[in-house]
């Protein structure tokens, strides 16, 4: 795991402290070596910047930017291949020789030998930048779901990518402004939304793809996507081989975690007492790998789980470790979260607490749970996202003059807390609503938006509900439950759960790897019938039929929680003078944000009548503001 950085210049020269500063400006992704490159080639300066966190291959041989000998590439290479050591005996037996016993070095001759079509073949978490020497063209790709980020900007004179949006914004050649897009995102949704950036001119390469820069244009390629897989399904279903994908499923999710055990250090487990790190850890015993587990035990009984932790630790024989934490412990880490955010985002803290502690435990990898929730149908979404599309096609097929009572009917006897806010807003607002899907995961719905913004919306609203109905067209053949499934994961884990896990963890040069979203065991999900993954009455039932082992009952029966902090007290006591100075006295010109609509939120939550991530949204944007523009 690593962060990378380049740069192709034409007509200009770079300064010669331009790839060294990027460098550094990255040294938290990986401290345990770096290495620049800065290549001539006729008009062009190509440069690259790496800094490694040493996970494959401990030694010197796999310092980047590294060089394929033979056709004169060059990479740059952010993740892990884990299937690296099969594709290196293919290519070995095709007479390719190899140096090192680096991932890296698979990469560039894989690419030698298969061309782009290699990237099919790559099972892992990856962003990479390669240099076609003797075609004089520059790749850049992303993994299929996602998990590394890779961003780019492009002027008259440079094309720049990077790891993380910040790294673009110090090399002082991208414009300090924000993405209106992708604050009206952000405002939407709790983090920006893909490919927009918070920052304008900066955007996000799509998983999946790759992008190719030659002779000063920029082509783009999807090479996978989930939909693939299902378009499968359909078929599938009438064949009865949706029925064989789900008796498949034990070795399919069993390979799925072992195949993240590659690695040249100990990796451990983040375990949390619930179902997803659990299942993690049962799979591991199941097949004699005895996996090192770390939970974070809070000394406030609201918030503890170290009991159930300890109950998984001992029935399957980890070598638990528990980290005690307080409250006190969290809120005093906050401002060193705040600023390890590329993007603002009103999750992630628990993350950062989460892996600051773990890598002073003297860990570097650690397998984590993300991804099965959206998997194996486990946010109740699943179940409530079908009921309300089924509702709104009803509500469609009324006569408009019917629809007017039964919307005034709803509003008038909704409840008062957002849920059933959204619930009246369905019926109310029916023809503006792109999907329910959207709806419940809101944050500030339209009106409130446009009381936020100052500046004119029309072309960002636009831009986002055409990226939002486009996503929806494209699940339009999958059952209700597996559309719910796509869009879990194409944006709220996307744009949120794994963006905020990368940069909260490489934040203190830790790893996290998620066996939940290898691509077999993605495909496999999204080729099972959505109803199958609801059966059984329990939560993600099809994964826990999956393990080969039972879980302890009291973690399968217990109510459903995830790691949260106590932010509604907080807000109200011990930040809300801190609150208070940033919201209310802070220059909000910058952001085309109205102060006056700010003091609104933060009022209405004083008074109850509102949620605390709303005015922590606006928080967090202004320290973020403060701290990058």
């Amino acid at each position: 795991m690593c962060g990378i950085f380049g740069v192709v210049s034409r007509g200009s020269l770079l300064p010669a402290d331009f790839l060294p500063k990027a460098a550094r400006g990255l040294a938290h992704r990986g401290p345990d070596d770096s290495g620049t490159i800065l290549l001539n080639v006729a008009d062009l300066e190509v440069g690259f910047a790496h800094t490694r966190l040493s996970i494959i291959d401990l030694s010197p041989l796999g310092h980047q930017p590294m060089q394929d000998p033979v056709s004169g590439n060059w990479i740059v290479f952010n993740g892990e291949i884990y299937n690296f050591r099969e594709l290196r005996k293919e290519l070995e037996g095709a007479g390719i020789e190899f140096k090192s016993h680096s991932d890296t070095e698979v990469i560039l001759a894989a690419y030698r030998v298969w061309g782009e079509s290699f990237l099919t073949r790559l099972s892992g978490m990856f962003a990479f930048a390669l240099w076609d020497a003797p075609r004089k063209r520059l790749l850049l790709a992303r993994d299929p779901m996602g998990i590394k980020p890779l961003y780019y900007h492009q002027s008259n004179q440079n094309f720049m990518f990077a790891s993380e949006v910040r790294t673009l914004l110090q090399t002082g050649l991208v414009p300090r402004k924000l993405d209106s897009t992708g604050v009206l995102s952000y405002l939407a949704f709790g983090s920006v939304y893909e490919p927009w950036t918070i920052v304008e001119g900066v955007m996000a390469v799509p998983p999946g793809h790759v992008l190719t820069i030659e002779n000063g244009s920029v082509s783009s390629r999807e090479y996978w996507n989930p939909l693939q897989a299902s378009s499968r399904a359909e078929s599938d279903v009438s064949s009865g081989n949706g029925i064989a994908t789900a008796d498949r499923l034990p070795a399919i999710v069993r390979d799925a975690v072992l195949s993240h055990l590659v690695s040249d250090v100990p990796v451990g487990v983040f375990l949390s007492g619930g179902i997803d790190s659990s299942a993690l850890v049962a799979v591991l015993s199941h097949n004699g790998v005895r996996a090192n587990t770390f939970s974070l035990v809070f000394q406030e009984d609201e918030f503890n789980e170290g009991q159930y932790s300890r109950e998984v630790a001992r029935r399957f024989g980890t070598e638990h470790h528990e980290i005690p934490v307080s409250q006190q412990d969290t809120l005093a880490v906050l401002p060193e979260a705040l600023c390890a955010m590329d993007q603002p985002t009103i999750d992630g803290i628990n993350t950062h607490l989460v892996s600051a502690k773990t890598r002073a435990a003297g860990v570097k990898v650690a397998l984590t749970g993300l991804g099965a929730d959206e998997m194996f149908a486990g946010y109740s979404n699943f179940r409530r996202v079908p009921k309300m599309e089924a509702f709104s096609k009803r509500f469609a097929r009324l006569p408009r003059l019917a629809r007017r009572p039964l919307s005034a009917s709803v509003a008038l006897f909704a409840g008062k807390d957002d849920r059933s806010r959204k619930l009246a807003q369905l019926a109310t607002d029916h023809d503006s609503i792109v999907h329910p899907y959207f709806l419940l995961r809101m944050l500030f719905g339209a009106a409130e938006r446009e009381a936020l913004f100052s500046a004119r919306l029309e072309d960002s609203e636009h831009a986002l509900e055409s990226a939002l109905r486009q996503s929806i067209a494209r699940s339009s053949t999958l059952d209700p439950v597996n559309r719910v499934s796509y869009l879990e994961s194409h944006w709220y884990m996307r744009n949120t759960l794994l963006r905020d896990s990368d940069f909260m963890s490489m934040a203190h040069g830790l790893e996290l790897r998620v066996p939940f979203l290898d691509r077999a065991l993605v495909e496999a999900c999204f080729r099972i019938p959505g109803d199958k993954k609801l059966q059984g009455g329990r939560p993600k039932s099809m994964l826990l039929a999956s393990l080969g082992v039972e879980l302890p009952r009291e973690i399968v029966n217990r109510p459903k929680r995830g790691f949260t902090l106590p932010f509604e007290r907080w807000l109200r006591g011990e930040m809300r003078p801190v609150m208070e100075e940033a919201l209310l006295k802070s220059n909000w010109d910058q952001t085309s944000i109205r102060a006056s609509a700010v003091r609104g939120v933060w009022n209405r939550f004083l008074a109850g009548e509102t949620s605390w991530s709303r005015p922590w949204s606006l928080f967090v944007l202004a320290q973020w503001c403060g701290q990058n523009l």
